[in-house]
């Protein structure tokens, strides 16, 4: 856009308000132009190099879909064991939020076998009308907690922001 104003004859101060830039602006992506044909937005990213590239990114992703509940250092050792340049946790950290993944707590849902779900999908529909008098004719019973399955530990599990309701990402719970 400064090269195209200055074609059309304007003068540096006319493009500088036209577009919104400095004086210095304009003259320096103009003079550049004139001398090398490309502009400073043309040149190479700066600072330094991202250790893990796009193949590392790939096998990354892998690592954390073959086990969602895996810790920051886990997933760091694992993706040292086969590489030449380690990384540290804090490199794999920005590298997984690079890519869209962030620790999160598992949405709870209940376990549920295959034929306790056909029972249930075949309950739904034969009591779906019943009214509240037919509800107070069935024998309700108290519940207890046990853990039998898991620990009342902190779960973490590493998913993207659409994955909540993904298999590998559910933490099943027994309520007897």
């Amino acid at each position: 856009m400064v090269v195209g104003a200055r074609r059309a004859s304007l003068s540096i101060s006319q493009s500088a308000q036209l577009l919104g830039f400095s004086r210095t602006t304009i003259s320096r992506v103009y003079k550049e132009w004139c001398e090398k044909g490309k502009t400073s937005s043309m040149k190479q990213s700066c600072g330094r190099k991202c250790l893990v590239d796009a193949r590392g990114q790939r096998r990354m992703g892998r690592l954390i879909q073959a086990d969602r509940r895996a810790t920051l250092t886990e997933i760091t050792t694992c993706y040292n064991c086969g590489m030449q340049q380690s990384i540290c946790e804090a490199t794999t950290r920005t590298t997984l939020r690079r890519m869209g993944y962030n620790s999160r707590r598992p949405h709870r849902v209940p376990l549920i076998s295959t034929t306790n779900r056909k029972k249930r999908l075949q309950f739904a529909p034969a009591h779906q009308n019943w009214t509240v008098e037919d509800w107070k004719d069935v024998a309700w019973s108290d519940e207890s907690r046990f853990l039998l399955r898991h620990s009342d530990g902190r779960v973490r599990i590493c998913r993207k922001q659409n994955e909540n309701m993904d298999p590998s990402c559910l933490v099943t719970t027994v309520q007897a």
